[in-house]
């Protein structure tokens, strides 16, 4: 009879688990963990938008083509990433909105603050953009981490998809600038 029992419960755990929803439909508007999620949306939202303005300034005042270039390609990316968030918003039914994001309002400074330090057409500039950029890309990776574990767990699978893709892209991103950094930027600039 306990065996009975023990089978029955399973069985129902198990039909709650079919339930429970997988996507959009598994809305959690009025819980206070789903609200968070979309402040945080919105907090990567504007980090984002302000990246891309932030990236061709940065371009400008790099030293090396590579650096310019792999700028300009995250400029692209970034671009694609607020698109990304738009898709997000509307899987949620949520409305794409910004908010000020201070952590990376105090990034993009400190990387402006890199260039006002530096001389113009050295590698140390160099060397530090790629200081500034990767602080700005671990940041991201943090945000873009915790968010998709946040829509896992709320079962928002076509958010989770959206999100590990960005995710993964600034994982590359991270990867890209430090192998520049190593190819040569970080010897001349010790070397300046």
């Amino acid at each position: 009879m306990a065996t009975t029992t023990k089978t029955t419960n399973t069985k129902s755990s198990t039909a709650k688990k079919t339930i429970k929803p997988k996507n959009k439909t598994g809305k959690m508007e009025d819980s206070e963990f789903h609200k968070f999620f979309v402040d945080e949306l919105k907090d990567i939202y504007w980090a984002e938008q302000h990246l891309v303005k932030a990236l061709p300034k940065m371009k400008k005042a790099a030293t090396s083509p590579e650096l310019a270039s792999a700028f300009e390609k995250h400029t692209v990316e970034s671009q694609t990433h607020i698109e990304t968030l738009e898709q997000v918003f509307s899987l949620l039914d949520e409305k794409a909105a910004a908010k000020k994001c201070d952590a990376m309002a105090g990034l993009l400074e400190e990387a402006t603050g890199i260039i006002e330090d530096t001389e113009a057409g050295t590698m140390i500039r160099d060397a530090g953009l790629i200081l500034a950029a990767q602080k700005v890309e671990h940041y991201e990776i943090a945000t873009y981490g915790t968010l998709k574990t946040f829509a896992e767990n709320m079962g928002h699978t076509q958010v989770v998809e959206l999100l590990s893709r960005t995710l993964e892209n600034e994982k590359e991103t991270d990867v890209a600038l430090t192998k520049v950094a190593e190819a040569f930027i970080n010897q001349e600039a010790a070397a300046e």
